[in-house]
């Protein structure tokens, strides 16, 4: 069965996604249609950003929440609208942001800003990665404070908890560690 076609997006969104509340700074650049409906922009943040996918997520904009509609009864005790409705550029242009959180328990909120609408150029596969910074902090770590320590107890080999968490971290972690191309990649299985 031969595969649909996407209608060519009429504007993209470049994007800078900013992990809030880690030093230094992970961050990624990326373009999207502006007509991306949330679930399918969650989905480019959790490839982007090295996520795994594995816990509840929301955007925020002010006093509207958008969450997956899927988790049964919980849209309405959470406070969420359903985000299969709506629309990146029907909440935010150019020079605004909103708020993106994965992990209710870790909290790890993302400042997405719309930096600026571009045309869209047939050349370029979307959702499209221009740059980064460091790697997305391991899940489950405790959050941004429990993050930090994740990072003095990797550094430090007379840290008390080096041992475990280099054990935990599976014998690696580069906190430095971007591929853009890997990235890539993964926004590749999104289209």
């Amino acid at each position: 069965m031969p595969r649909r076609s996407r209608a060519a997006p009429k504007a993209i969104y470049q994007l800078k996604v900013t992990l809030e509340d880690v030093q230094p700074p992970v961050w990624r650049r990326l373009l999207v249609p502006a007509d991306i409906r949330l679930p399918k922009l969650h989905a480019t943040l959790q490839e982007a950003m090295g996520w795994t996918n594995s816990h509840l997520h929301q955007f925020s904009l002010r006093d509207r929440h958008f969450g997956d509609a899927s988790i049964d009864g919980e849209l309405e005790e959470l406070n969420m609208e359903d985000e299969r409705k709506v629309r990146l550029q029907d909440l935010v242009g150019p020079g605004q942001s909103l708020i993106y959180e994965y992990d209710f328990g870790d909290s790890w909120e993302h400042t997405v800003q719309v930096e600026e609408q571009l045309e869209p150029d047939s050349r370029f596969p979307y959702p499209l990665c221009l740059g980064g910074a460091r790697a997305c902090p391991p899940e489950d770590c405790g959050g941004p404070p429990g993050y930090a320590n994740f990072l003095m107890a990797l550094k430090d080999s007379a840290h008390p908890e080096h041992d475990d968490t280099v054990t935990w971290a599976g014998g690696v972690f580069d906190p430095e560690g971007f591929s853009l191309n890997s990235v890539n990649a993964a926004l590749a299985a999104l289209r």
